[in-house]
């Protein structure tokens, strides 16, 4: 399943939102490819997703979740990879 955070992370004079999949990172870059994500919005294990693609992402299916959340999910599948690890 693909789940997506509040935009609410600064940068670049934007606010961000996190992509993860608790599936996989194939099922990942599939969903980031159909949003118009860049390859280069991807981060370790998630997409970096500028504010004005969220509505888009939830339309598409991107199940809302807090940050807090994403976290916990990303640990349980086992598809959290720490900057450490990078």
């Amino acid at each position: 399943m693909i789940y997506v955070d509040h935009p609410r992370w600064p940068a670049h004079g934007r606010l961000w939102s996190h992509l993860v999949s608790d599936v996989s990172f194939a099922e990942l870059h599939a969903f980031a490819e159909l949003l118009g994500a860049p390859k280069r919005a991807f981060d370790r294990d998630h997409y970096d997703i500028p504010a004005e693609r969220f509505a888009a992402a939830r339309w598409l299916g991107a199940t809302l979740i807090t940050t807090k959340e994403i976290a916990i999910r990303l640990q349980q599948s086992g598809l959290r990879r720490p900057k450490h690890l990078s």
